[in-house]
């Protein structure tokens, strides 16, 4: 299965090649400013990418899909894009789950507090997750700032070691892109953040295998 994933496009999706895939994900931040016409500009353009299927989670600046989290929900569905929200999808035996959960940075869309809060998400992580798929980074892996401050979650780290998925999928931190390793773990990490470090939507989505 071919998946293609990218994030953090940040209405800079139109400049964005993406190649034909079984499965493309965007792991959230498709707006800039949150707005209803940006998220259904966005969601008009996924439609047409060449993808069987088409997975999608929010990111912190997509304020509308938390606010008008039903009204986003239709918009997704009426397109065949598959919204996750907590939630898993199988496709050809492969499980995905995905969340848009962060933690609380400038009370932003889909923030939680560390600790307790947050970990309430990632506790509904299920074993045999294949694709795990967030907005945000663990901490310490693909979560590294410009400055050097790694502002990851430890709870969402913790979790992602216990169940090991095959891949997780995440962006939010734009000058971390790339795969990322967590010694002895078998799992992949890609920060697939579109965007460079002040700027917008310059990078390639990244493709691989499952």
């Amino acid at each position: 299965m071919k998946l293609v994933c990218t994030s953090d496009t940040h209405m800079g999706h139109h400049a964005l090649g993406v190649p034909e895939a079984d499965v493309l994900i965007h792991a959230g931040d498709f707006t800039r400013r949150g707005s209803r016409a940006e998220a259904t500009g966005f969601l008009d353009w996924l439609a047409w990418q060449p993808a069987t299927h088409k997975l999608l989670i929010a990111g912190n600046h997509d304020l509308c899909c938390e606010q008008d989290s039903a009204w986003f929900a239709n918009e997704a569905a009426e397109r065949a894009v598959v919204l996750l929200l907590d939630s898993e999808v199988v496709i050809d035996g492969v499980r995905f789950w995905g969340s848009p959960m962060t933690p609380r940075f400038r009370n932003m869309a889909f923030n939680r507090e560390r600790g307790t809060e947050i970990r309430a998400h990632w506790d509904k992580i299920p074993h045999g997750v294949d694709v795990l798929i967030t907005h945000g980074p663990p901490r310490g892996i693909g979560d590294r700032m410009f400055l050097g401050a790694h502002v990851g979650c430890d709870d969402l780290r913790e979790r992602v070691a216990e169940i090991q998925p095959a891949v997780h999928v995440f962006g939010h931190i734009h000058e971390a892109f790339g795969e990322h390793a967590d010694p002895g773990k078998k799992t992949r990490f890609l920060n697939v953040a579109c965007a460079r470090f002040l700027s917008y939507g310059r990078r390639n989505a990244v493709e691989l295998d499952v």
